[in-house]
């Protein structure tokens, strides 16, 4: 009375294609966050404004780092 068919994966063969699939929308995801973050500039314009507050971070980094 076994007629039924039965399907050819076990339980780990389908925690390994669950846990690829997962991987696999975790790499597209971080392509996706790549692709918009080489879009955006890395050096915005310097203007007269912010070199003051520049300098004041460079000349508190020396001081923590001295330290």
């Amino acid at each position: 009375m076994e007629t039924e068919l039965r399907v050819g994966l076990s339980a780990a063969a389908i925690v390994a294609i669950v846990c690829n699939s997962v991987v696999a929308v975790l790499i597209l995801i971080l392509f996706i966050i790549l692709y918009k973050a080489c879009k955006v500039p890395s050096c915005p314009d310097k203007t007269s404004d912010n070199l003051p507050v520049l300098e004041k971070q460079s000349e508190h980094k020396y001081l923590v780092t001295a330290a």
